[in-house]
């Protein structure tokens, strides 16, 4: 079966968040499953671009409304990520280092994905499923149904992933030219409260709806950002299917990022070694339980309450504990948790920024994950956690209450029912009271590290789902 994901991130090429990460690896599981799976993804300005070699696989224009643009896809020459990647240049739209936040984003996605199809109509065959994922993607199937020059492509099964239905990629009606001719009877499938809404035009068009985890799916009946209503009228042929880690590139034993290696036979010196070096780096004290945040600093992440959480954290526990944040996102909650720095020095620090290296490192040798989120649809990081012997402290939502089971019910976790600075600062301390006892956190970190949460599976359910 040939498959085709198109995306707007996929790691190591470009990575914001989760996206990129599933991306990245779902297509290579599917591949050793006896599949041909390929990604199309935007060719931005980045490292990965100009480190590796390239072949033109299509050269041609693309016109969105009255502009054209010069399109060239190029081919990966190596296959170094395990799967062909496929990056559409657009000249004078994806020649720029960022992924999202230009104020001419609708024009770039949709010349993505004009351009893509552009190419695609050309071949000699069809492909037998085109795997869409998130907004960026959401106008394939509506084109591929209804636009004039994709009229051939029309049998082509197409699949929609949702990883976050927040972000829906509105935009008005003034836009409507950008697309390919269409019959305009046909308008009321680009159409969600007076607006053109790719999220929601690719739930109404594509042959099959996943979300990133079964809870998830349950969740967007009742909060999606507007789009309630229809996924729920669309539940039939919906389906929730929790994303997977690639273990190739989270595998404490053979992570090059980390200082030491291990297995879960030998954790306990893996974990010591590396956070000893994390402590060292960040000036602090190897001898205390370690709490740490990964992630975007933004509300869905719960993330504008962990300066007050970490505040009252830090005087409750009169210096016995430390907590190293990693991530970036909303400046005055970048202040803030940079500002904690000063009046605790020695049992907090901050890194703002993004560090695929640091983030591995601190897995390693973290105690503690903290996922405080209000809206979470699957959720890798306590993945990458639970595969680095590090025990997760979630809110019970989205994909985290399909993957972490709290201690309370004989599980591995520490989970809390709301996002809020009292519920997470008791979750903190349940974690203090479970770190003190240390007989039980090494047999909770030896559990965790046995949890089978690669791809081998979900990617199966994903090829189950196109032949359905």
């Amino acid at each position: 079966m040939e498959i085709i994901h198109l995306s707007a991130e996929c790691y190591p090429v470009a990575k914001v968040g989760g996206l990129g990460d599933v991306v990245g690896a779902l297509p290579k599981y599917q591949n050793k499953l006896g599949h041909v799976a390929k990604v199309v993804m935007p060719a931005y300005n980045s490292k990965f671009l100009y480190e590796n070699e390239f072949e033109t696989v299509y050269d041609g224009w693309v016109k969105v409304a009255s502009t054209n643009y010069q399109a060239r896809i190029l081919r990966e020459k190596t296959n170094k990520l395990g799967f062909d990647i496929f990056l559409v240049h657009v000249a004078g739209l994806f020649d720029r280092g960022g992924v999202y936040g230009y104020g001419d984003d609708t024009e770039r996605f949709i010349a993505f994905q004009v351009a893509t199809l552009d190419w695609i109509a050309q071949w000699e065959h069809r492909p037998d499923v085109i795997h869409v994922h998130d907004h960026h993607a959401g106008l394939i199937p509506f084109m591929v149904s209804n636009c004039d020059q994709y009229r051939h492509l029309n049998q082509v099964p197409t699949v929609l992933t949702i990883h976050n239905a927040q972000y829906q990629g509105q935009f008005g009606w003034d836009k409507l030219l950008y697309l390919p001719p269409f019959d305009l009877i046909n308008t009321s499938k680009l159409d969600w409260n007076s607006a053109i809404n790719p999220l929601a035009s690719a739930i109404k068009c594509a042959w099959r709806v996943t979300t990133v985890s079964p809870s998830y799916l349950e969740e967007i009946s009742h909060v999606a950002n507007g789009l309630e209503s229809l996924l729920s009228q669309e539940r039939g042929k919906s389906i929730g299917v929790l994303n997977g880690i690639d273990t190739e590139v989270w595998n404490p034993q053979k992570d090059k990022m980390i200082v030491k290696g291990y297995t879960a036979r030998t954790i306990e010196s893996g974990k010591k070694a590396n956070k000893e070096e994390l402590c060292r780096v960040f000036n602090l004290d190897s001898t205390k339980p370690l709490y740490t945040f990964i992630g975007r600093l933004v509300g869905e992440k719960g993330a504008d309450l962990l300066p007050d959480i970490f505040y009252n954290a830090l005087a409750q526990s009169n210096g016995d504990i430390n907590i190293l944040v990693l991530g970036s996102g909303d400046p005055q909650v970048e202040d803030r948790l940079s500002e904690i720095t000063h009046r605790y020095p020695g049992n907090y620090n901050a890194y703002i920024g993004y560090n695929e290296a640091l983030s591995h490192q601190i897995y390693a040798g973290a105690d503690f994950l903290l996922m405080p989120s209000r809206v979470e649809p699957c959720g890798l990081n306590q993945m990458y956690a639970l595969r680095y012997g590090t025990i997760p402290i979630v809110r019970r939502i989205g994909g985290l209450k399909d993957t972490v089971i709290d201690i309370g019910d004989g599980g591995f976790g520490i989970c809390h029912d709301q996002t809020s600075v009292w519920d997470v600062g008791h979750a903190i301390g349940r974690a203090y009271e479970l770190y003190l006892d240390q007989n039980k956190v090494k047999e909770i970190r030896k559990y965790m590290m046995s949890i089978d949460h690669s791809w081998d599976n979900s990617a199966q359910q994903y090829i189950d789902i196109y032949q359905m």
